[in-house]
């Protein structure tokens, strides 16, 4: 089940959902507006590998915005760091993003219970296409979650991306055991 407006407010007094900065105004009927954040992100080699940490180039960008070309992987993030737990969130990309030809996750737009942190997004594109720091870029979305939890992502001792950050943050693959 997914959590309506008046849950979701519900959810952020109760201290169950936390979303900083918190705006009204990006409440929508199910769902909450989130925001491209200042910094992008591309990795540094053309080949990545799976088993190696593969190092990014961090970028912040311009107040005139910043072109995303097709064929290129971009990491960015959101401005909103959220906390969950009692639900899970999961983050798509808004209609209109969308409509630009902008994909703002490969394969990660679910999150955990007890994730607590900025959204790290995978952004490509279809065709260039400019972007501003600030731009909405997504919304996320809660379902309620039946039963208790065991073990809370933010509590977990192998957990990749625990770490509060306003950056994107690389690919942790090579954390895993393969």
């Amino acid at each position: 089940m997914i959590l309506s407006d008046i849950k979701i407010l519900e959810a952020i007094e109760s201290g169950d959902i936390v979303i900083e900065p918190y705006d009204r105004e990006c409440l929508g009927t199910n769902s909450y507006d989130v925001h491209l954040g200042k910094w992008l992100a591309t990795y540094r080699d053309e080949v990545l590998d799976a088993r190696r940490h593969n190092p990014i180039d961090l970028f912040e960008i311009p107040e005139e915005g910043f072109v995303l070309q097709p064929g290129s992987l971009y990491l960015g993030v959101t401005e909103e760091y959220t906390e969950t737990h009692h639900t899970v969130p999961f983050l798509e990309g808004k209609s209109s993003v969308g409509r630009l030809g902008i994909d703002i996750h490969a394969t990660a737009g679910k999150g955990d219970v007890g994730f607590c942190n900025t959204w790290t997004l995978e952004i490509s594109c279809t065709q260039p296409v400019r972007v501003y720091a600030g731009m909405p870029i997504g919304q996320l979305i809660y379902f309620l979650v039946d039963g208790e939890i065991e073990r809370f992502y933010n509590k977990k001792a192998d957990a990749k991306y625990n770490t509060r950050t306003d950056k994107p943050v690389e690919s942790m693959m090579w954390k895993n055991r393969f």
